[in-house]
């Protein structure tokens, strides 16, 4: 792992910690004592180790109700203030998180970076059809890239309804801010097959948003502690999807969404996030013997 190893076992379990508690990078490195840098190389190894570990293991998900959102978030400068050359750049400017959640067991079955149009709808969509095992009943917000996303996945073989949410107008005071107008009233839309109208909802999705936002220090609003580099946000993204997946008790399940889900039958720790990024180190070169140079 390309020196990582020479850093303790403790202080790696800290650092780990401290990004999914929503600790910025830069402080990590104060708090304990160790370069940028080696809070960097540390999250991009994790990022990596965690991403196969879900592709791996967050299969044949035996879900009934699934929820799609996505939140917003931005990488080096907000949208208005980048360079124009720099606009159609996805490593500048807005940059969304697309999800989807399992709303009994809370399992965050697929998740993606991207843009907000139809290209990352379908790659969130796709992806979620193939790690579910059996028909879903599926709700997303208003947004039309959904529409041809699961039409393309799914077809005729899922309950889908849209919950589309109705605005006022802002006032006057909160206009140029980024809160929203106020939310008056939802429309329920039955879009493909025969969804139960009680369970058409976004409610777990979106509380999963702000689980992200407090758990996470880029997600946080206005605050200098963005990410600069949409490489960073994604890493971040990774390491904080396994740790609430895997490791992190629900609260009213009292076992992880995991084990919930029945993917996994264990109660994992960052240790054992560790012991995922180590499984994949290359092993070490072995030396050859020592020659002495001709004089």
């Amino acid at each position: 792992m390309r020196g990582m190893n020479k850093l303790p076992l403790a202080k790696r379990i800290q650092i780990l910690s401290m990004l999914v508690e929503g600790s910025s990078m830069r402080s990590i490195s104060r708090v304990v004592g160790v370069s940028i840098n080696t809070v960097t190389k540390l999250l991009e190894d994790a990022s990596e180790a965690c991403m196969a570990h879900h592709d791996e293991t967050v299969r044949n998900v035996k879900a009934k109700r699934v929820q799609c959102d996505e939140i917003w978030s931005f990488c080096y400068a907000k949208q208005k203030n980048v360079a124009a050359a720099k606009r159609k750049d996805l490593a500048y400017g807005d940059v969304w998180t697309w999800t989807a959640i399992d709303a009994d067991s809370k399992l965050i079955v697929s998740y993606l970076v991207g843009g907000r149009d139809s290209e990352y709808a379908m790659g969130l969509i796709d992806d979620l059809r193939q790690r579910l095992a059996n028909r879903v009943q599926l709700t997303t917000d208003g947004h039309k890239a959904y529409l041809e996303a699961v039409e393309g996945a799914f077809g005729s073989e899922v309950d889908y309804a849209m919950l589309v949410k109705l605005y006022g107008t802002a006032p006057e005071a909160a206009r140029g801010r980024y809160s929203p107008a106020e939310c008056i009233g939802a429309r329920k839309e039955r879009i493909e097959g025969n969804p139960d109208p009680k369970h058409i909802s976004t409610s777990y999705v979106e509380r999963q948003n702000l689980t992200m936002r407090m758990s996470m220090r880029r997600f946080t609003r206005l605050t200098n502690a963005f990410s600069k580099k949409v490489e960073n946000h994604c890493h971040a993204l990774a390491l904080y999807f396994t740790f609430y997946n895997f490791c992190r008790i629900h609260k009213t399940l009292k076992v992880t969404p995991a084990m919930a889900a029945g993917v996994s039958n264990t109660l994992h720790d960052m240790e054992w996030i560790v012991g995922l990024i180590d499984a994949r180190a290359p092993e070490p070169k072995p030396r050859g013997p020592y020659k002495k140079r001709a004089r």
